[in-house]
């Protein structure tokens, strides 16, 4: 039985996007039989024991902290965490490192797989030096952002095989010189043990929020600025022209929650907007129960275009309408009017048009929710495609012989 470590920046206890996708790739793994570990860097800041077992997965924490101006201080995370997976390597034994990104997890998993002549899986779920430009704390272009893309593509050419979640990620790697045999695809996913069976309407948590018996259009995600909520806000004077009665329900919380709030009360559709704040995951189902339509106004940018979302995939298997922006990583998801609905970025009466226009034509819903369900199912099932990494390890490992990289999502 095969063992892989996986090297994370952070993981559960705390929750993420980032959180959920490791543990849904840790548990499909530990259900086929491999055994199975995490190891978290130094910004895993979440207080608990050396060693943490977490919803049955096992995850070891790299003790210390660094400091230092940029540049030093990350140069010594990654000699902290390349010592801690040393160290784990000295008991545990793992077969395989898997590191995912940011590139410092992949530069120390780097160090010890040299050392110790291990395989090593890279995986990039986002490039980092994009991901701040969209949530505000980094900027194109700059020193830092030119640093992180320097070090990405060093851990690219060193890893024995490199895996990235969607096309747009795989297609920059390409361009910038990488071989396209080395790089596969593994696509976002839903957890269908989680998110396959919707639960019931909650009439008391409706009536409790005040949704009243319109449509309720949802949003469930991170409040960053580039996933467009304000767009949809500015959206909704419009939408209640033609569908008085339609609610907005706003469920999350992040950097951009306290201006939304004010937008969303200097709008004249103010008493139409819900916010909720976070939930437990364990919770999230109810809230998407109460929600007809869920929309995704991502803004275009680098990061949109490039990254797939999780968040509009766990719609589809609950069974509820999409609506996003038509954006690269929105595209590679969905097909307009097929399993879900487009409208251009960054213009609200756009976004406005799309959601009335399926507010109106409730004869097309089951049919669209049908078909979304279904290519969840076949193309973004954890269970089905952990399948994916099987054939990467044993060939990693010689045990098995893999012409080239998955790389249909």
């Amino acid at each position: 039985m095969a063992r892989i470590l996986h090297i994370l920046d952070h993981s559960l206890p705390l929750h993420s996007g980032y959180t959920f996708r490791t543990r849904a790739i840790m548990k499909a793994q530990q259900a086929s039989g491999l055994e199975v570990r995490g190891i978290t860097g130094v910004r895993h800041h979440a207080e608990g024991p050396a060693t943490e077992e977490v919803d049955g997965l096992i995850f070891h924490r790299t003790p210390g902290a660094a400091s230092g101006p940029v540049g030093l201080r990350e140069w010594r995370e990654i000699g902290l965490l390349a010592q801690a997976i040393d160290a784990l390597c000295e008991t545990w034994r793992p077969d395989i490192l898997h590191a995912h990104s940011p590139a410092l997890d992949g530069l120390a998993a780097m160090r010890v797989a040299r050392k110790r002549q291990i395989p090593l899986v890279y995986e990039i779920r986002a490039f980092w030096e994009d991901a701040a430009v969209g949530n505000g704390t980094g900027r194109e272009g700059s020193v830092k952002y030119r640093m992180t893309r320097a070090l990405e593509n060093r851990v690219v050419a060193a890893a024995d095989c490199v895996m990235t979640i969607c096309h747009g990620l795989r297609d920059d790697l390409i361009s910038r010189g990488h071989g396209a045999g080395r790089i596969g695809i593994m696509p976002n996913g839903v957890d269908l043990a989680l998110f396959g069976t919707p639960v019931p309407r909650d009439a008391a948590l409706a009536d409790e929020l005040r949704l009243g018996t319109g449509p309720v259009i949802g949003f469930i995600g991170s409040f960053y600025d580039y996933e467009g909520i304000d767009d949809l806000i500015t959206a909704m004077p419009a939408i209640l022209a033609e569908h008085p009665d339609a609610r907005l329900l706003l469920v999350g919380g992040g950097p951009m929650a306290d201006a939304l709030r004010k937008q969303a009360e200097a709008s004249p559709a103010r008493l139409a907007i819900r916010f909720v704040g976070r939930v437990p995951h364990d919770e999230v189902e109810r809230y998407y129960a109460l929600a007809d339509i869920m929309a995704y106004p991502r803004k275009a940018s680098r990061l949109t275009e490039l990254v797939t979302p999780l968040k509009p995939l766990e719609a589809m298997a609950q069974g509820k309408l999409v609506a996003a922006s038509d954006v690269g990583g929105h595209r590679e998801l969905m097909e307009h009017g097929v399993t879900g609905t487009l409208f251009a970025p960054d213009d609200p009466l756009a976004c406005a048009a799309a959601l009335c226009d399926l507010l109106a034509h409730r004869e097309d819903w089951d049919a669209m929710r049908a078909r979304a369900s279904a290519h969840v199912r076949q193309n973004h099932d954890w269970a089905r495609n952990i399948g994916r990494y099987q054939d990467v390890y044993q060939a990693l490992l010689g045990e098995g012989t893999m012409v080239g990289l998955p790389v249909a999502a």
